[in-house]
């Protein structure tokens, strides 16, 4: 009888402690991952945005699905984003125009609208004309649109963001007006890309990682690279300065981050993960045969640096005269 009360009040207690911790919380994750692409299909951000998706679905055992979500110059994706739920079962490509958007009114969303997982990479802008133009290198291109402003077009992007920005910065920095060259907004750099090879456009200031695919089909040229050296991957193509222009350099960064609030065990899981993608074999190999910079920060180095990045940003816009 003894025993059986022991037991008894043995069952009560294991009962009273799981009616006070609730349920145990299966190991995250137990279903499918979304991976949200501001972007369109095709773009840079899009290609690394799924090859890290295709390798932490091999490392997590679960589906990693990318859904690109385009428009508003980033702003849908951004917001898709931001606005999930906070589980880990929803994450997305944070670019570079998180920190710009607020600053030119295209939206309330900044960087304190989302929980720091990865920086993973960083590329320079470049200045691509389409194979059959007549300007070889950037200092005839700016002399031309000084001397006739507002005769040319180039996009990349949409209104304000990081190749706008790398557009406009050239130009004053060059004692040029901002649009002195006009802007066309796109969903990306692919449609931007493909409507310099149809002859819509006279130039894209994106980056040259962007241009890989239609230069070596013979259907653009890039003429300078916006940085203070020349490319490991682009060798051949000259910085800003070496083609003639100003010394201006400007570059877009690509991270994986989730809604404000994802508890911290998430948060650290898909660090580690992540982290594990960045130093795979399998991803280095991608990044280096695409000619894509890798530079890597854990959440808290990202954190800074969208809190560092914000604030230039914010001095850059204002000097170029695009900030609200």
């Amino acid at each position: 009888m003894k025993r059986t009360i022991m037991v008894a009040w043995a069952i009560v207690a294991m009962a009273t402690v799981a009616l006070v911790n609730g349920p145990a919380r299966a190991e995250y994750p137990e279903r499918p991952i979304q991976v949200i692409v501001p972007w369109s299909a095709g773009g840079g951000t899009d290609a690394t945005g799924r090859m890290i998706a295709k390798i932490m679905q091999d490392e997590l055992g679960v589906p990693v699905n990318v859904v690109n979500r385009t428009g508003g110059g980033g702003v849908v994706g951004h917001q898709a984003i931001a606005s999930a739920k906070p589980d880990g079962y929803t994450i997305g490509i944070v670019t570079v125009e998180i920190a710009m958007m607020h600053w030119i009114g295209l939206t309330e969303l900044s960087y304190k609208d989302y929980t720091p997982i990865a920086l993973y990479n960083a590329d320079p802008a470049g200045v691509s004309v389409n194979i059959d133009s007549k300007y070889n290198d950037v200092g005839a291109l700016l002399a031309d649109a000084k001397a006739n402003p507002g005769s040319m077009k180039a996009s990349g992007t949409g209104q304000g963001g990081i190749w706008h920005l790398a557009l406009a910065g050239m130009l004053v920095e060059a004692g040029m007006d901002s649009s002195a060259i006009g802007w066309v907004p796109s969903q990306g750099a692919a449609p931007a890309f493909a409507d310099l090879a149809a002859g819509g456009i006279d130039a894209v200031t994106a980056s040259v990682v962007e241009a890989r695919a239609l230069m070596e089909a013979g259907k653009v040229k890039v003429l300078a690279v916006m940085n203070d050296t020349r490319l490991d991957a682009f060798p051949d193509i000259p910085t800003l300065t070496e083609a003639g222009g100003p010394n201006w350099q400007t570059a877009a960064w690509r991270t994986v981050a989730g809604p404000k609030g994802l508890p911290a065990d998430v948060q650290a899981k898909l660090a580690a993960t992540v982290e594990k993608v960045y130093n795979s074999q399998e991803f280095k190999d991608f990044m280096a045969n695409r000619g894509f910079g890798m530079i890597w920060g854990g959440p808290d180095d990202l954190a800074k640096h969208y809190e560092t990045s914000d604030a230039d940003y914010g001095k850059v816009l204002k000097a170029v005269g695009l900030a609200k």
